[in-house]
This record gives structure tokens, sequence and C-alpha cells, in this order.
């Protein structure tokens, strides 16, 4: 399970009582779907749902994937593919079997996209192509080129290496995948695509590329229960309530770090999961991350001695997979043999408390995350600690933790520009 340490955030506040009585009537609200968003909570109960009813057919289907392709293309944005490259390149030592994972449908460069063309080569594809609507344009404009790319590389045999994730019932992609005969996978209705990763959403590209989907939803199910707590020692609402209270005293940009350089894409699902839920209104945390160590020599600076405006959360994996002595070296050229025989890991944790204590120090309040290891288990506890804590938080601002109202609008000044009929 997840635990939260709060004692690097202690010297700037004293949390108690009244901020885990918001914490409490926001987790009623979320748990009772009585709040603004309610229809999009299923996600609270997802993972049973994912056991029971869909796991199979997803794993029959990556399965076939994994015999087809030497390469999975995915195509989406937003929460239509983050969670699932999240556990792709953090998993990346359980990616047994799978085919090489490409992403694309993010973004709209030409050189990105040729990069990922020359990347793919003439090795054998599939694509799993993730919309709710099908129109959106950055997957649509790549599913176009890539459903081109297969259907004159496999002609007609190539509707059988497309499989579709899309609304059940409605969109243009689910018309497409229903004419041409691609494989259907469902986004669910009342589960939002910032918190779907556990869903077909994210599970087909997670099971294809070889990670265990059982192992991961089993996890869930089982940390769902524990973060339905009613009570302080929840570590989500310790998160929640300590975030927002330290929002209150002006820390608005909370910096998210990891010493793991595999958890980058799991802190771009993070900021979109905070950032889309939590910003509107005209308040909000802003979400930003860092990699540490590597970050401490760049963005190191402006979080030790720049505005005090900022508040830390670090997110820590207790136990490595490996472990690297130093070596002695004979003559210490390089003045290290100090640290011969010690283990990476030891002096990575060193490294930590050290810039746990500086930046305090500095004014930088710091909450600590940690889940055991770096696998299945503790990818499934983090999704699902980040979103129950989400949820509250969200509804201890005021907000609607579940809509994203302000996405519209450089959608409409775009296509108006490009000229789209009816714009």
């Amino acid at each position: 399970m997840v635990k939260v340490d709060l004692s690097g955030a202690q010297e700037f506040f004293e949390l108690g009582g009244p901020q885990y009585a918001k914490a409490a009537q926001a987790h009623r609200t979320l748990a009772d779907g009585t709040g603004a968003g309610g229809e999009f909570t299923g996600w609270l109960r997802l993972p049973e749902r994912m056991l029971q009813k869909e796991l199979k057919p997803i794993q029959t289907a990556a399965a076939r994937i994994r015999d087809q392709a030497e390469v999975l293309v995915v195509i989406g944005i937003g929460g239509s593919y983050l969670g699932a490259r999240a556990a792709v390149e953090l998993l990346h030592r359980s990616c047994k079997g799978g085919p090489e994972v490409i992403f694309l449908g993010n973004g709209l460069s030409p050189d990105a996209f040729t990069d990922a063309l020359e990347r793919l080569g003439e090795r054998d594809f599939a694509i799993n192509v993730i919309s709710k609507s099908g129109t959106t344009l950055e997957p649509a404009l790549a599913f176009r080129l890539l459903k081109q790319l297969a259907e004159k590389k496999y002609g007609a045999a190539a509707r059988k290496r497309i499989y579709a994730t899309t609304d059940a019932n409605k969109g243009a992609l689910r018309a497409l995948a229903e004419q041409e005969g691609y494989e259907r996978f469902v986004v669910p209705d009342d589960v939002g695509g910032r918190y779907s990763v556990l869903s077909a959403v994210g599970m087909l590209p997670i099971c294809a590329a070889g990670i265990d989907g059982r192992r991961v939803l089993e996890a869930a199910v089982s940390e769902m229960r524990e973060l339905d707590r009613r009570s302080p020692d929840n570590p989500a609402w310790q998160y929640a309530a300590a975030r927002q209270h330290l929002y209150r005293l002006g820390k608005t940009v909370e910096v998210l770090a990891c010493y793991e350089p595999g958890f980058r894409f799991m802190a771009e699902w993070w900021k979109q999961l905070y950032g889309e839920s939590e910003g509107k209104n005209g308040i909000g945390i802003f979400p930003a991350s860092v990699e540490y160590t590597a970050d401490l020599h760049s963005m190191g600076q402006y979080i030790q001695d720049g505005p005090r405006n900022l508040m830390e959360t670090v997110v820590h994996f207790q136990n490595s997979a490996s472990t690297v002595p130093v070596p002695f070296a004979m003559g210490d050229p390089d003045g290290l043999n100090y640290l011969a025989g010690k283990d990476l890991g030891e002096i990575c944790r060193s490294a930590a408390k050290a810039v746990k204590a500086a930046h305090i120090s500095g004014g930088v309040p710091n909450i600590e995350v940690s889940v055991p290891a770096v696998n299945e288990e503790g990818f499934a506890a983090l999704v699902c600690f980040f979103e129950m804590a989400c949820g509250i938080s969200g509804y201890i601002s005021g907000v609607n933790p579940f809509d994203q109202p302000g996405v519209e609008a450089y959608k409409k000044n775009m296509f108006r520009l490009l000229g789209k009929p009816g714009c």
C-alpha cells in the first residue's frame, strides 16, 4: 500500500482535525457520487469490473498482437495514452515477450511522425487506436496515416491488425470499427479519460507489452479497498488535505519528483490528472515535475532559492531490483574510494535525504509518497492513490474534478484557422 510521510511539511503547518474533516466530507461526496461530475466516478469500481468481465478478452487480443506484430503502434492523446505509456516505461523490466510499443497521435510534429515511421521500418505491426469520439484531431490524423500504411502493407488483412478502443454506442471511430470489422474495446461512459488507465484504454497496451495485467488489476482492487478507509490514516486523505492546506498558505506550484528515470511518463500522467481536474474557476495548484538526481543540476537552483510558492512531492520506491556496488580504485584517482563497497542505491537514498533537508531549509515543504518496489503492484498502487487523492482534493477545493471545459477553447480557434466546415 502507498505510504505518505508529511514530516517534511510539519515545519510549515500543523495538519489536524479541520483539514481531515474536509477530506472526510470530500471522500463521502466522492464515494456516494453526489458531487459535481459524480456520473464520472466509475473508476472507483473499475478494477473489480475489469477483473470480472473485461480482462480475459483483453488478454486474448494482447496474445494475438504479440503473435502478429513486432511493433504495437498505440494511437491516442492525453488520457488515451499517458497511463499506458507510464506503465510501459516504468515497468519495462516486466515487458516480457511483447512487441516494442510506439506511441503516436499525441502531437502534430511532422518530424516526430517521420521519426516514428523510421523506427517502425519494415517490421510487422499492429495498431491500437484509442479515442472515444474518433474525431480528436491529433489521433485521428495519425490513424488515417497509419491505416493507409497498414492497408498498403497487408491489404484486406490490415483490419485484423487494428484494434479500436472507443465508445460503446456512438462516434466516428465506433462506426468505422463496426464497418471495417476491427476488434473493439470500450471506453467506459462513467470514467473520464484521465482516470481510464485501468480500463481497456490502458490495459490492452499494457498486456500486449508483456506486463501481467492480472497482477496490476488484483493489486488495484486491494489498493482501492484500502483507500476507501474513512480515517486520517488514509494516505489519500493525508496527501489531499496537506496539498490543499499548503495551497491556501501560498504554495501554488507542486513539483513532483522521483529518483527513477522510468517514472517520467508517470509524472506526465500525474500532471494531466491534477491539471485537468483542479485547474478551473481561476484556482488550482499548478502541477510540475522534475527527475532527480539529474534535475538537481539544472532546476535544483530554482527549487532551492527561487520564489517560495513551491511545494514538493517526492515518490520513492523502497526496494531496488538491482544492486550496483562501487568498486575500489587503486590510487583513488577520482577521490571516490570513500564510497567503495557501498551500493548505488544506498548512495541515492543518502542523496534523497540530503535534498529533502536542503529544500525544507530553503522554504519548500516536502511530502513523501512511497511504495515497496517498481513492479505491477507498485504501479497499480500509485495509480489508485493519485486518482483517489485527486478526487478528494478537487472536492476540498470546491471544483468539479471530472470536467475540463477549458480544453475546448483552443480547439475552436484551431478549427477556424484550419477551415473546418461550420467553424
